[in-house]
């Protein structure tokens, strides 16, 4: 009858709703799921990227070094740009190799590892076998330079600029291999959403606090000029003091902070890689203070590792005739 048929089309319909509210709640659960392991996973590829952060921060700070104050903060932006770009190239290239040679995550990271302790290596070579002299001289030069009319600053910003994108594409690079590697073995949602996660993070936050810590030095000045005799220009003045005296010593302490960080971050990528080293970095930390005995290894590994490959490097140059 036209009656049943129509309240049985409606009995359809219902069951139809039934299930697609059923599915939907499936589907926020999973979505849900999803997040949260996006979110979990995000926060061990940030500490496991973190070594890198600090190098990154420093170098990018000197990185303005020499450029006039009204143009510090363009030029940050502008190598945030580049930045940005950087890890829109790196992020799909990440998730191709997890998706079609996974087994390639591993020797990437093992490389990666190598040439953070190798950078580690070569800062320090160059502290200690570079006068002081030779580093006034560089700095003079790059003071007259500033000074010469005839050169051409705009170009002289835009090689710098350059100069200092490349240098993100490797930092990028380590980083965004390192979170491969968290999250390996996950699918492949999580991975997407880590990498995003961690790519925007770690631009954000580096170019950010970059900006910040370039003006530092400003802000101080700007403090004292306050020639005012209020108890609160006399305070602002004492900040402003403080802070011209705190400025290099930042840009020092994230310098050895930073090449600290690339050995125990590099070296621990490397035990972690080498069964034998695994096994002794997994005894010490088995004793007590077991973590502090874990992160010396880790970082006389790190120096080990590092002055093996700058060795390698050198020996090469001296063949090629460099």
């Amino acid at each position: 009858m036209p009656g049943s048929s129509f309240f049985a089309l409606l009995d359809d319909i219902a069951t139809l709703l039934d299930d697609v509210a059923v599915m939907t709640k499936v589907a926020a659960k999973k979505s849900a799921g999803v997040m949260d392991d996006v979110a979990a996973m995000t926060k061990v590829a940030t500490q496991k990227t973190a070594g890198v952060l600090g190098d990154d921060l420093a170098l990018n700070a000197q990185q303005v070094t020499g450029v006039n104050a009204d143009r510090e903060l363009p030029v940050v932006w502008a190598v945030a740009k580049g930045s940005a770009i950087n890890k829109v190239i790196l992020v799909p290239a990440a998730l191709i190799i997890s998706a079609f040679a996974p087994w390639a995550i591993k020797p990437l990271l093992m490389v990666g590892g190598a040439f953070l302790c190798f950078e580690g290596v070569e800062k320090l070579a160059h502290k200690f076998f570079h006068s002081k002299q030779e580093d006034e001289q560089h700095h003079a030069e790059l003071v007259k330079a500033v000074a010469d009319e005839k050169v051409d600053m705009v170009q002289w910003e835009k090689d710098k600029i350059k100069g200092a994108v490349r240098t993100d594409f490797i930092l990028s690079a380590e980083i965004i291999v390192i979170s491969l590697g968290a999250v390996a073995g996950k699918p492949f949602e999580v991975q997407l959403g880590v990498l995003i996660g961690v790519a925007v993070i770690m631009t954000i936050g580096v170019y950010g606090l970059v900006g910040g810590i370039v003006k530092i030095d400003d802000f101080g000045l700007w403090c004292i000029r306050d020639a005012a005799g209020s108890l609160v220009a006399k305070s602002k003045r004492g900040f402003g003091r403080f802070l011209l005296w705190f400025a290099p010593k930042l840009m020092k302490f994230l310098s050895f902070a930073g090449t600290a960080a690339m050995f125990l971050v590099g070296g621990h990528i490397l035990v972690e890689g080498v069964p034998a080293l695994h096994h002794v970095g997994e005894a010490l930390a088995a004793k007590p203070v077991g973590t502090l005995l874990s992160m010396l290894f880790d970082l006389v590994v790190g120096i080990v590792a590092g002055a093996v490959v700058l060795a390698g490097v050198a020996g090469v140059q001296k063949l090629r005739g460099k």
